[in-house]
């Protein structure tokens, strides 16, 4: 089947806790500022609180203070280099999902895409091993001088910006920037991803403004979780379906026929009979 006929569809991750356990500064970057995870995220948090600031924005800056200090200015290939110890989830590693996903996409009618949309940071992101597999990755990031050090926070995702990035996909627009673009009137026919093929896939509170969108605009949402975690965690996950902000639920493993493998194709193949019900719209 020709490509170019194939309908856009997109599958949405999360990263930090989603396709990787734990936040991506805690793979090596804060042990290398001498300090502990908890003593990180409770100065940041710490600081966000008192200085009523973002939260996203309050733990760039610290990254960038606390480098400094140490004599050590974070630099993207500093950064890639510690996202390349990032160990992902079962099923991840060796792109099989991917591969899995893109084939059952493709024998019922559809393009599948894969995107990045998280708080985390973009250079990080980029040095994991599976990044090639993603149309695009939206996440925080820095601006960097002429010595390819980050100089000031260019991108922040929070956790209610990242519905923006949902329109951004929808409309494919791949910047950060066009904002014209963005308020820009645009007929729902002729959105390149509508909300009815992009299904999200994320962790928990931090991506519930996302989830929820997706699941109001007709699209499906998953909360994924590490099999290991805290039973206050299962809890949050449990209210997650409660209050109908998610679909499905299920460990983050994507392995073959585990539970994620069987519900991703199970909503694809549901999507590409929806659109050949509804003539393609």
């Amino acid at each position: 089947m020709n490509r170019a006929a194939l309908q856009r569809t997109a599958l949405i991750y999360d990263f930090d806790g989603t396709l990787a356990p734990g936040n991506l500064q805690e793979h090596g970057f804060i042990s290398a500022l001498g300090m502990s995870n908890e003593e990180f995220w409770r100065e940041a948090n710490g600081r966000a609180r008192d200085e009523d600031a973002d939260q996203i924005l309050a733990y760039m800056r610290l990254m960038l203070e606390k480098s400094t200090e140490r004599g050590t200015p974070i630099t993207r290939h500093a950064l890639r280099a510690h996202g390349a110890t990032v160990a992902l989830f079962p099923g991840l590693g060796d792109k099989s999902w991917f591969r899995r996903m893109n084939a059952h996409a493709a024998a019922w009618g559809l393009a599948l895409e894969h995107y990045i949309l998280s708080s985390g940071v973009e250079e990080m992101i980029r040095g994991c091993a599976i990044v090639d597999q993603f149309h695009d990755v939206f996440a925080s990031k820095f601006i960097y001088n002429e010595h390819d050090e980050a100089i000031w926070p260019a991108v922040a995702i929070n956790y209610t910006t990242k519905t923006q990035y949902l329109f951004r996909i929808n409309r494919g627009i791949d910047n950060h920037w066009d904002s014209a673009a963005m308020n820009r009137y645009m007929a729902k026919e002729a959105r390149a991803v509508p909300f009815g093929r992009i299904i999200f896939i994320g962790d928990g509170d931090t991506d519930v403004p996302a989830m929820k969108m997706v699941t109001y605009k007709g699209g499906c949402a998953i909360a994924v979780y590490d099999p290991r975690t805290s039973p206050e965690h299962l809890d949050k996950i449990h209210r997650l379906i409660a209050d109908r902000r998610v679909d499905f639920v299920a460990p983050a493993d994507y392995s073959r026929n585990g539970q994620l493998d069987i519900i991703v194709k199970g909503i694809l193949s549901r999507i590409a009979r929806d659109a050949e019900s509804a003539g393609g719209e």
